[in-house]
């Protein structure tokens, strides 16, 4: 088996942020250390030359969150943009930070492909700045064995909850639901981030049930199931999510499912993060 955690860890910079990533990021690293898989968002490891981060103690939490950790294999730093296909100028002129996806990984992790959303909404006055990061997905492998892999996705979904917001929403989990479908077809595969899905019928940011819809039918199009569902958890609304499936190679099943509310804490009991931390135990074996 193997131990997972997805973690938004709330890095944005001090200076806009309503936590307190410069105490919290240094507490939160050697936390990480137990876990054989981590996925990181709000870990951003690239900023705008010269733009509004440069220069400030932001651009040392990427390297505070991995110092107390021994992970052998780690995604390296988002290449830029135009790596990914965006022209600052033309098609975002006022974003400013990468897209804010890690792994940390004892197994060993394979080629690494970054995929930003095709749109977004949102710079600095208007929904929730989405516009200002190169937000989307990240693919790679995980090895769990000689010759037997696992399709690893980390995303980070559009937030906020306009009209605008919930479009793109359903184009996201379209987008990702699509290179799936292109790119894992016939794999074992593992989905994991924050999605901002509030699938929570309650919750007043669900847009009435349009959350769980687009995450049904997200789950439908790719054959995943919620690692929630798999292990009857009691908080099926919450926007960290981890899903997966198995295929003819790999049977994957998730033994435990836990957000980690006692352990990433400070002293006084307060959460590092406005998010807390997801952890699913996956047992693995070959078929």
């Amino acid at each position: 088996e193997f131990s997972l955690l997805s973690y938004n860890v709330a890095g944005l910079p001090q200076e806009i942020s309503k936590e307190h990533p410069e105490v919290n990021i240094p507490k939160i690293s050697p936390l990480l250390e137990p876990y054989d898989v981590v996925l990181t968002q709000e870990d951003f490891d690239w900023w705008k030359p010269g733009g509004l981060a440069a220069g400030t103690d932001f651009v040392h939490y990427h390297e505070r969150l991995r110092a107390d950790v021994t992970h052998e294999f780690r995604t390296e730093q988002h290449p830029g943009p135009e790596a990914v296909g965006i022209d600052i100028e033309a098609d975002r002129p006022n974003m400013e930070l990468g897209d804010g996806l890690g792994v940390l990984s004892r197994l060993p992790l394979g080629e690494v492909t970054r995929v930003p959303w095709t749109e977004c909404y949102g710079e600095y006055t208007e929904g929730a700045s989405d516009c200002l990061a190169m937000k989307g997905f990240l693919m790679t492998t995980i090895e769990l064995d000689s010759g037997l892999t696992v399709d690893l996705y980390d995303l980070h979904g559009e937030a906020g909850g306009s009209e605008q917001d919930q479009a793109l929403q359903v184009k996201d989990y379209q987008q990702l639901a699509a290179y799936i479908v292109e790119h894992s077809e016939g794999h074992a595969v593992i989905v994991a981030g924050d999605t901002n899905l509030h699938t929570d019928l309650e919750h007043e940011d669900g847009a009435n049930g349009q959350d769980v819809e687009i995450w049904d039918t997200f789950l439908e199009a790719t054959g995943l199931t919620d690692s929630c569902a798999a292990t009857d958890c009691a908080d099926p609304g919450r926007i960290d999510k981890v899903a997966f499936r198995s295929n003819d190679d790999v049977e994957l099943t998730a033994s435990s499912y836990r957000f980690r509310n006692d352990l990433f804490v400070d002293d006084d009991g307060n959460d590092l993060s406005d998010h807390q931390p997801l952890e699913v135990v996956f047992a693995w074996a070959p078929r």
